[in-house]
């Protein structure tokens, strides 16, 4: 099996397509993924199963990719952290956590701001202007830039997974434009569907972050490493602290208003 951990996955997934269906089995989204560059091996890692999880998985695919052979496969020992009461992060991920949730805040009231849409009254102009200014300057300029810039400066920028996400940042922001643009041509049609393929993309977006990339990255870590990202994270959040205060007071007057 060796020569198979070293292979891409689309590769593998085009010559066996049973092996897509397996790693479907077991959550790993594969097939559906637009960059399919990522190692087997790499899979395999990232997506942190528990040992008895991997071992099946690795048993099972090498009867797919090698059939009528005996493989012997070697059962992985590693130690996991306690994930019953969800993933822990370090300090400076678990400050990105903090964001998500004012983000996710937003995204609830997404379908609520697209309700009865009437783009010739002002007051619904200005309502979704100043949520776009939340996405550019909270979500965008700050969160992400802290993702791109600075987390994800530290891992190899070829990995599959951190292409996909910046991908994903790449289309929230087109989303975001185009709802602008919807906005100026008084198109509500336009508005909605952006806005809320905008909120679908980031609900799963942050999901996949918090529960696979996250903590990947901080098995990955070294204690150094943490100590650099929480203070480069800490002069990011100082540069934007009056902002940041701004918009989650948005967010606090938009679900009084909305809910």
């Amino acid at each position: 099996m060796e020569q198979f951990l070293e292979r891409g996955i689309k590769s593998i997934i085009d010559q066996f397509p049973a092996v897509g269906d397996l790693l479907s089995e077991y959550d790993i989204g594969c097939v559906p993924c637009e960059v399919g560059t990522c190692l087997l091996k790499d899979i395999v890692e990232i997506h942190d199963l528990s040992p008895d999880d991997e071992y099946d998985l690795m048993v099972r695919m090498a009867k797919i990719v090698l059939p009528g052979r005996e493989v012997i496969i070697a059962r992985r020992q590693r130690e996991r952290p306690d994930t019953e009461s969800g993933p822990k992060y370090s300090p400076p991920l678990k400050q990105l956590v903090y964001e998500h949730r004012w983000i996710q805040r937003f995204l609830a009231l997404a379908p609520r701001i697209v309700a009865d849409l009437d783009l010739d009254d002002e007051r619904v102009r200005k309502r979704i202007a100043d949520s776009l200014h939340f996405i550019r300057v909270y979500a965008d300029a700050f969160h992400h830039a802290k993702e791109e810039e600075i987390l994800f400066a530290r891992f190899d920028g070829k990995l599959e997974i951190l292409q996909v996400m910046l991908a994903d940042h790449d289309r929230a922001r087109a989303h975001v434009k185009a709802v602008d643009e919807a906005v100026q041509q008084r198109d509500g049609g336009g508005v909605r569907e952006n806005l809320e393929a905008y909120r679908t993309l980031l609900a799963d977006h942050i999901t996949r972050e918090d529960d696979i990339l996250y903590p990947w990255m901080d098995r990955n870590l070294s204690d150094n490493q943490v100590g650099v990202l929480y203070r480069e994270f800490a002069a990011v959040d100082s540069r934007f602290a009056k902002e940041t205060k701004e918009c989650e007071a948005f967010i606090l007057a938009l679900e009084n208003e909305l809910t």
